[in-house]
């Protein structure tokens, strides 16, 4: 199955002066696709939060190949790459406006309930995901 696609044009509050992305900016614009992702199948964090279930950040890694401009409109793309019983992982790649590689990066996550104590993930997000990892 294909990477998911999540569209994002370039908003000028995003750049730093010298007219890019500044680089920490990366880690919300994967979480924006990541959230889009799981929206997608039908799984909204919202819906999982309300169920008792967050997704923390373990790891974060940014690579940065060319800068991203204000106005691009971008692709991110999120793959997911490890599914486990209480953790999971996403990659991401960032395409530019010709479709060539800007960013890459990945996320890794635990599965905790609210109190922040660790909960296998629920068999629907893990069917959902199962069939595209």
């Amino acid at each position: 199955m294909p990477a998911f696609r999540h569209p994002h044009r370039v908003v000028y509050s995003e750049c730093t002066l010298g007219n890019h992305i500044y680089y920490g900016r990366f880690l919300d614009l994967f979480e924006e696709a990541r959230g889009e992702f799981l929206r997608s199948m039908g799984l909204p964090f919202l819906a999982l939060q309300e169920r008792g279930l967050i997704l923390p950040v373990l790891e974060a890694d940014v690579r940065y190949a060319a800068p991203v401009r204000y106005d691009d409109l971008i692709h991110v793309e999120v793959t997911p790459t490890i599914l486990g019983r209480l953790r999971l992982e996403f990659a991401y790649r960032v395409m530019g406006p010709a479709d060539d590689v800007r960013v890459t990066g990945r996320t890794l996550h635990v599965a905790t309930n609210l109190e922040d104590r660790p909960q296998r993930l629920p068999p629907d997000l893990v069917a959902a995901l199962g069939a595209i990892a």
